[in-house]
């Protein structure tokens, strides 16, 4: 039985993704959760993997072409899993040794913080990040959040280094 066609494969990543964010915004604006700074990330992460499998669906390039869009998915779901598995981290450090909440992101924007002193501020994660507000199966929103990326990860290697 032959694969399905790279074009395919890369239009399901596509869904997934959309699937992925149509989840977060369910989780925010009907249930009420609101996103940490490191949620944000991911969700950008996601976002951008989801571009990247689009293009290439609408593309449908060659065998380079095809490496092309699929090591750039890959690079966006290696941060999206590094920013998840940081928040999973947190959420299992003792309380005492988190960091302390940050300001708003608008807040640092609008205060004229040097973007890359924000950058680095969202991404180290506070006590914020570490707060389980939510779980499935056990398992909470960095958690699965992570797995996503994971299959996201497989997902890009597999089109990377797939022949057909």
């Amino acid at each position: 039985m032959p694969l399905a066609s790279p074009r395919s494969l890369f239009l399901l990543a596509f869904l997934a993704c959309v699937a992925l964010m149509g989840g977060a915004l369910y989780l925010e604006h009907v249930l009420g959760l609101e996103p940490c700074p490191l949620c944000m990330v991911q969700r950008v992460f996601v976002i951008a993997f989801g571009l990247a499998c689009l293009l290439a669906a609408l593309h449908a390039p060659a065998r380079g072409g095809r490496r092309v869009y699929s090591a750039v998915a890959l690079l966006m779901a290696a941060g999206g899993a590094a920013s998840a598995g940081r928040q999973v981290w947190l959420q299992n450090v003792p309380a005492e040794q988190l960091p302390a909440c940050l300001p708003g992101l608008d807040f640092m924007m609008e205060s004229g913080w040097p973007i890359l002193k924000i950058i680095g501020t969202v991404l180290h994660g506070t006590a914020d990040c570490a707060e389980v507000s939510w779980t499935l199966f056990g398992m909470s929103i960095p958690e699965w959040s992570l797995l996503a990326f994971a299959g996201m990860l497989l997902f890009a290697v597999f089109q990377l280094l797939r022949r057909a």
